[in-house]
């Protein structure tokens, strides 16, 4: 089954999509922000055998290192460019045009979301990868 990693800085937010795609059988990474998911990912400092999720689940506003920054960092390196990218935010509408041009990005999620929504936005976003 495929990985996810989820980026949030609100433990609530991770622990609930935790059991959420769990229960689905996914597999689940966690990062508390930016910076974090980096490290996760292998990407900062280097890591070759670190576990290249099929999805990233991201919040966008978060301490250290914003979703914003960390989705152009991420579209910098060849390795990483091509994981879609869930983006899940409070923050409504208005962010939805900052990733308008970003080629990765598969789809925008409002908090609150509905679980069976956002499970079945993931199921097809996994269905619709080469991983």
């Amino acid at each position: 089954m495929a990985t996810i990693l989820v980026v949030d800085d609100e433990p609530d937010i991770i622990t609930l999509l935790k059991i959420l795609l769990e229960k689905e059988g996914y597999t689940v990474l966690e990062a508390s922000n930016g910076q974090a998911a980096l490290e996760r990912l292998g990407v900062e400092p280097p890591n070759p055998s670190a576990p290249r999720p099929d999805l990233i689940i991201l919040d966008i506003m978060m301490p250290v290192m914003d979703g914003h920054a960390l989705n152009t960092r991420l579209q910098s390196q060849p390795e990483m460019s091509g994981i879609p990218v869930l983006i899940l935010t409070a923050k409504g509408e208005k962010m939805r045009d900052l990733f308008q041009v970003a080629p990765n990005v598969a789809a925008y999620v409002q908090k609150p979301f509905e679980p069976k929504r956002l499970k079945s936005l993931v199921a097809g976003i996994i269905a619709g990868t080469n991983h």
